[in-house]
């Protein structure tokens, strides 16, 4: 990985003495150069780069007036270089990852790459980390957000044999008592399951609870009829009307607003 450096400062030699030393490391390059403060903050706002090595003493604007204006959280990591060391302590009040003294020595700058490699390998493990963490949490809620709803239904004849219901074959239910009736076309099988019990059971973005008593297939509905502010009625396919509720309107709408 190359570190994609910034040099600021108003001295050409000292940019040159930066740009001879950082030569010798092979994962630096040096995409600009700038010689006021000015400078530096146009070049944060076109590109990113890794670290900066920023002068404090500028012509204009100094460097701790470019981490003012462009901010702490949006620099990239910084390294001050300054023929003054009674900045130190401001320095790294402002997050500064490291502070060197010109003219600057070979030994002392790799000292500070070290930092700087060891501050980009953190960076780089805690967006890892947090890719990581993002995508357990999106199994997590596909895994748990994802029912699955029964496509048949078991439905006792009164005989030795039980009938096997297609639910996507079911028009409307229909409550009746402790069971439910099922309306599928022309026939009707009674289920001994409420029809709470099945509101839960069946896909909702498919079977809608219109009235407390009825529960209706959305892919049955021809049209849907509101007579009052309380009351309504869906048309299915075949033309049977079935009464709907407050409530049952406002499921209605939440089912086709999804």
């Amino acid at each position: 990985m190359n570190l994609r450096t910034l040099i600021a400062d108003d001295e050409q030699l000292a940019r040159e003495r930066l740009r001879y030393l950082l030569a010798n490391e092979t994962d630096v390059r040096i995409d600009a150069e700038c010689r006021t403060g000015k400078e530096v903050i146009e070049r944060l706002k076109e590109s990113t780069f890794d670290v900066l090595f920023l002068d404090i003493q500028m012509p204009g604007r100094g460097g701790f007036d470019v981490i003012e204006q462009v901010g702490v959280e949006n620099m990239p990591i910084t390294v001050f270089v300054t023929a003054h060391n009674q900045y130190a302590i401001q320095a790294f009040e402002v997050s500064a990852l490291d502070y060197l003294t010109k003219p600057v020595e070979f030994e002392r700058l790799r000292a500070a790459l070290v930092k700087v490699r060891e501050r980009m390998a953190a960076r780089a493990a805690l967006h890892s980390r947090d890719k990581w963490m993002s995508a357990v949490e999106n199994l997590e809620h596909l895994l748990t957000s994802k029912t699955n709803y029964p496509s048949r239904l078991l439905v006792p004849n009164g005989s030795s044999k039980d009938s096997v219901i297609q639910v996507e074959d079911i028009d409307w239910i229909e409550a009746a008592d402790y069971y439910a009736c099922l309306h599928v076309g022309s026939r009707s099988h009674m289920l001994r399951e409420t029809i709470k019990e099945l509101a839960t059971t069946l896909d909702p973005k498919t079977f809608v609870r219109i009235h407390r008593s009825v529960i209706v297939n959305v892919g049955r509905v021809s049209e849907i009829l509101r007579e009052g502010r309380s009351e309504g009625a869906v048309i299915l396919l075949d033309g049977r009307r079935l009464r709907m509720s407050k409530m049952g309107w406002q499921n209605m709408l939440a089912v086709h607003h999804r």
